[in-house]
């Protein structure tokens, strides 16, 4: 039976982004070559650049995957959960950043202050990111979770800040007790809407710990 040729490019890109993301949490993005990541992947360059255009590229792209899993996996686990609740848990779990992804945001972020090819994509990655938060935002503000007079741009400004330091300033270099972390978040997010829902996300994120 031949091979499926859709399948076949689609598997191709996943070990690139896999090969890609080890890669440059490990050695970094100056100091990772396209050959160590075609080579990783088991391609010829040719193949690599067939799927992404360059190494700027292949960088944000396996980003965004690690990020889009992870969205993932939050929603699976609980497709029931409130917008606030959700931006709670994510809050939470920016406290202790050691995955290949923190990684990967570190090595992007440096890159794009020097580097316009990496600015580029990464301008695009940021701006999807804020799309998709702003878009939560705006269900809850719809469900009345959030103040109707906050601007979801600017609120998803704020979590995007959150979610970049909090891969820098990593637990080796300033930790806090996760009590105390997830006690802030509550109260932040008690500032921003109603109260009702904050006690129920309160009961909820204890339960799920």
């Amino acid at each position: 039976m031949g091979r499926i040729a859709g399948v076949a490019a689609a598997q191709t890109k996943e070990r690139l982004l896999r090969a890609a993301a080890d890669a440059f949490a490990e050695r970094g993005y100056d100091g990772t070559r396209v050959a160590d990541i075609a080579a990783a992947a088991g391609v010829s360059n040719g193949a690599m650049y067939a799927h992404f255009g360059s190494k700027a590229e292949l960088l944000v792209a396996a980003l965004a995957v690690h990020g889009r899993r992870m969205l993932a996996e939050m929603f699976a686990a609980d497709p029931c959960r409130s917008v606030t609740g959700l931006l709670l848990i994510i809050g939470q779990r920016l406290l202790d950043r050691r995955d290949a992804r923190c990684a990967l945001i570190v090595e992007a972020l440096v890159a794009a202050r020097r580097d316009e090819d990496v600015a580029g994509p990464m301008r695009d990655y940021m701006a999807e990111r804020a799309d998709w938060l702003a878009g939560l935002i705006e269900v809850a503000k719809s469900d009345g979770e959030l103040d109707q007079e906050l601007s979801p741009n600017a609120l998803a400004h704020f979590c995007l800040l959150l979610a970049m330091g909090s891969a820098l300033v990593t637990p080796d270099l300033h930790a806090v007790d996760e009590r105390e972390w997830a006690a802030l978040l509550r109260r932040v997010v008690a500032g921003l809407g109603s109260a009702a829902v904050l006690a129920r996300e309160k009961q909820q994120t204890g339960t799920a710990k």
